[in-house]
């Protein structure tokens, strides 16, 4: 792996950054350019802790690296505020789209909750059609930039607050509209998926795709809600499945695992896996490994056959971007373009898709690595 004076990084020849890439787990509030966020909360008269858009990128990755989901949650404070009208979330989900094409991504899904976007009077139709706008606007100005994007919006509740089955309706009726899937999110520990049992319900008779949060910041009992009472067709950072393997012997590169009864269920089932390597760690969701990205429990699920897939989270958070996210999983688990490509294959296998367009996706993945 090397990096050019532009900072490309680029692996056996290939550019990174122009492979092109299935983004699963990217949250719209997490997203935000820090130019944006000063631009929006100046037009509403809202202080912001740095005025200048780099000193604002650090603040959000000094805040994130708490450890801690709770504290690490907090600073979505700043970018919900300023996503609270038509223009904002339009502005926030053009810009989401644009800033995804240029890192290489052909598909993405956003999540985000729109009961989180109404304190000036926006309905929750009103915000979900404004950030369709954006992603249309997004994947137009791609179009004529020369790439080719689609984006689908994972339509998402809040655990800790008691809204979900209307958001589920929600969701559903946007279906054909943007909506592509539903989740929850927020704090997880102490806010199992069993406590919204009824919107699983409704949206498993409505054959509506689910993923849900779950296995960041608590633990298995949290995955086993999630598959039971969620049904949940892919797992929202999943890490903590790791939980769930005890590692018999271990010689150099060979490691002999005993599986817990879930770890195999979710392994031989194929149930993706939304990693997010440096959310992860920022979160403390592998402090049972570790607090390095080497501790990271991803290569053991990769190398044990679990349909992992890379992830970015929060871009705004971490600094980061899905090229950023594999190029430092390259540096430390010493991955080649099969490795990456495999990845992206997972990904594309687990979009909220027709099963026709996941094998167009890929397609163009193949078409893309054949380097």
């Amino acid at each position: 792996m090397s990096i050019d004076a532009n900072g490309d990084v680029t692996i056996q020849g290939a550019s990174l950054r122009r492979l092109p890439k299935v983004s699963l787990h990217d949250h719209l509030d997490g997203a935000l350019r820090p130019a944006t966020i000063i631009e929006l909360a100046d037009a509403i008269g809202l202080e912001v802790p740095e005025s200048k858009p780099a000193a604002l990128g650090k603040w959000f990755a000094t805040q994130s690296d708490s450890g801690s989901l709770v504290e690490y949650l907090k600073t979505f404070d700043l970018t919900t505020a300023v996503m609270q009208t038509e223009e904002g979330l339009t502005r926030v989900a053009r810009e989401f789209v644009q800033d995804l094409a240029a890192d290489g991504v052909i598909y993405g899904e956003v999540r985000w909750a729109p009961e989180q976007h109404l304190s000036r009077g926006l309905s929750l139709e009103q915000a979900v059609e404004a950030v369709q706008q954006g992603i249309e606007e997004g994947e137009d100005a791609a179009d004529r930039a020369g790439s080719s994007i689609r984006v689908g919006q994972l339509i998402t509740a809040m655990r800790h607050t008691d809204r979900a089955r209307e958001i589920a309706e929600l969701a559903v009726d946007f279906r054909g509209r943007g909506a592509v899937g539903f989740d929850i999110a927020g704090p997880e520990d102490g806010f199992p998926p069993s406590n919204h049992r009824a919107a699983f319900d409704y949206l498993a008779e409505q054959f509506f795709p689910v993923t849900v949060h779950a296995g960041e910041a608590a633990g298995l009992a949290s995955i086993r809600s999630a598959l039971i009472d969620g049904r949940a067709l892919r797992l929202g950072h999943g890490v903590r499945i790791a939980e769930d393997l005890q590692v018999v012997t271990q010689e150099g590169d060979e490691v002999q695992v005993q599986f817990g009864d879930l770890a195999r269920w979710v392994r031989d089932r194929e149930i993706p896996l939304e990693l997010s390597p440096s959310s992860n760690l920022q979160t403390g969701a592998i402090a049972a490994w570790g607090n390095t990205l080497a501790d990271h429990p991803f290569d053991l699920l990769y190398q044990l056959g679990f349909a992992v897939t890379v992830n970015v989270d929060n871009r705004t958070m971490s600094a980061t971007s899905l090229t950023r996210e594999l190029a430092l999983l390259v540096e430390t688990f010493e991955y080649d373009l099969d490795d990456l490509e495999t990845f992206q294959f997972n990904a594309a296998a687990a979009a909220f898709l027709p099963v026709e367009e996941r094998e167009e996706l890929v397609e163009m993945i193949a078409d893309g690595f054949d380097i």
